[in-house]
């Protein structure tokens, strides 16, 4: 195929993004600049669904890879994807629409400057899962940096600005360590290009610390115990398109980079870390679920709960199992269409009420009985209730954990009784018990925009909970490439030991 299909999903949000900027002001709460974003988003969500209907699933190769030069005997423009990536690109554009959608009623301000900055973030965020180059990649998964830290900074809550410099802070800080370490994976092997890298390998003395700089940044893009303080307080303040792109789909990019890089260069450090990633998520799995059990902000708990959800993929990630890193795969599917849909729902009740607080409100099911129904179904989902897709996900990585360790598995399942009370509790303080707060009796049901959109979530998160095949039919040929490559790296360092 000689269409540029990857590079057209890449640029097209960022055209829109050119077209926006450029075209006149409309007075009229620039409505023109909102259709055109919403038209870019959708066509860069249909054009993935026919990448995905065009790909080939048994296969392990990287397909409709593009190879330009771009800085002379340095660096090359390369993107491909596989197995493993082309699931994260649909809910990329997936998300981004429904977040452009959303936005009529949660930015009341420069909505022309959001839409700009939400199709640059959907740009930034497919180049990520797409990238065959570690400098190419560094640059898309830094570059998010940039419009995330406007939405947080511009139109995000009170305490916008430090949230926003805590973010910005955090993250860059990681990056630096991995920059240096792609500068000197260059210098010792004489290339950035993944594909060559996989093939010829990375010298073992030089593994755990190039492993120790790449996990600084995905541990915090992740994020990981003890660096995850940034997302509570991001999350909070945020509007609520921007909570959803960061929960759905930039905690993501951690996981999907363990895979792609940690996993897949440095096999061998891999292993050795492994029981300190066993550590720091089942810390996260517990410790977060418990804070998320004291908090009184909607926001804030939903943010704790991501954190432990992301725990139980980093645990799945390093079982480095087929049902461990499938069910990390799937997990992260999930979690991406949960979270963002339970952040719309905060965005909904916040938008009618102008607060967040769970004790202002109760008994709201009598009021708003389409909210309650989708509410409960994202709630079912969060918990991994059986039918849903967090269920799948969850199952999956018990499964693999349980063949690692049973000691890790049986902590790890304490998680699974946590998120349930938390997100219960939550449930059951909002939408049941007696209408006490009068000034709730002025909320209405969802509109049709809001029914639209989380419907569009719900659907899927019901589907593949039913029927995960075709998410597990996708993925399962790479990861299965990526697990026997893994071992065949551990097979040949422990021969060269001996």
């Amino acid at each position: 195929m000689n269409f540029p299909i990857l590079s057209s999903l890449i640029l097209l949000p960022a055209i829109g993004a050119l077209f926006i900027f450029f075209s006149k002001t409309n007075t009229k709460k620039y409505q023109s600049s909102k259709y055109v974003a919403l038209f870019v988003s959708f066509a860069n969500f249909l054009l993935s669904l026919y990448l995905w209907f065009l790909f080939d699933s048994t296969t392990h190769e990287f397909q409709f890879v593009e190879n330009r030069e771009w800085i002379k005997d340095f660096i090359n423009y390369k993107v491909g994807v596989d197995g493993i990536s082309i699931l994260f690109i649909i809910l990329t554009t997936l998300i981004s629409t429904l977040c452009i959608i959303s936005v009529n009623s949660t930015v009341k301000n420069s909505l022309k400057d959001f839409l700009i900055a939400i199709l640059l973030m959907e740009t930034l965020m497919i180049g990520v899962f797409c990238a065959l180059d570690l400098f190419v990649f560094y640059l898309f998964f830094e570059g998010g940096l940039i419009p995330m830290f406007l939405i947080i900074g511009i139109w995000g809550g009170e305490r916008r600005v430090y949230s926003a410099f805590k973010f910005f802070l955090y993250t860059l800080l990681g990056s630096v360590l991995m920059l240096i370490a792609i500068i000197s994976i260059y210098w010792i092997t004489g290339t950035t290009d993944v594909i060559e890298l996989y093939e010829i390998g990375i010298d073992r003395k030089y593994q755990n610390l190039l492993w120790l700089a790449f996990f600084s940044s995905f541990a915090v893009k992740t994020p990981m115990w003890p660096v995850h303080t940034w997302l509570p307080d991001a999350h909070v303040e945020a509007p609520t398109a921007g909570s959803v792109l960061l929960a759905a789909i930039l905690l993501k990019m951690g996981g999907y980079a363990f895979i792609r890089f940690s996993l897949g260069l440095f096999p061998i450090a891999s292993d050795y870390f492994v029981p300190l990633i066993y550590f720091l998520s089942l810390v996260a799995i517990v410790y977060t679920s418990l804070v998320a059990l004291m908090q009184e902000d909607m926001k804030k708990l939903i943010a704790y709960s991501s954190i432990a959800h992301m725990g139980f993929v980093t645990l799945g990630i390093f079982t480095i199992t087929q049902q461990g890193i499938e069910g990390s795969i799937f997990q992260m599917i999930s979690h991406g269409l949960v979270s963002a849909a339970l952040f719309l729902c905060v965005g909904v009740v916040y938008e009618r009420m102008h607060t967040r607080l769970i004790n202002r409100y109760g008994g709201i099911v009598s009021i708003m009985p389409k909210y309650a129904l989708l509410f409960m179904i994202f709630t079912l989902g969060s918990i991994g209730l059986p039918g849903t897709s967090g269920f799948v996900g969850e199952f999956l990585i018990l499964i693999g954990t349980f063949k690692k360790s049973f000691l890790v598995a049986t902590i790890a399942s304490l998680g699974v009784v946590l998120v349930a009370a938390y997100m219960l509790w939550l449930y059951r303080r909002i939408i049941f018990g007696e209408l006490i707060h009068k000034d709730l009796k002025k909320m209405i049901d969802l509109n049709k925009s809001e029914i639209f959109i989380l419907w569009s979530l719900a659907i899927p998160i019901l589907f593949f909970g039913f029927y995960p095949e075709p998410l597990i039919n996708t993925t399962e040929i790479s990861v299965n490439n990526l697990i026997e490559m893994y071992n065949s790296n551990l097979q040949i360092n422990l021969a060269k030991n001996n």
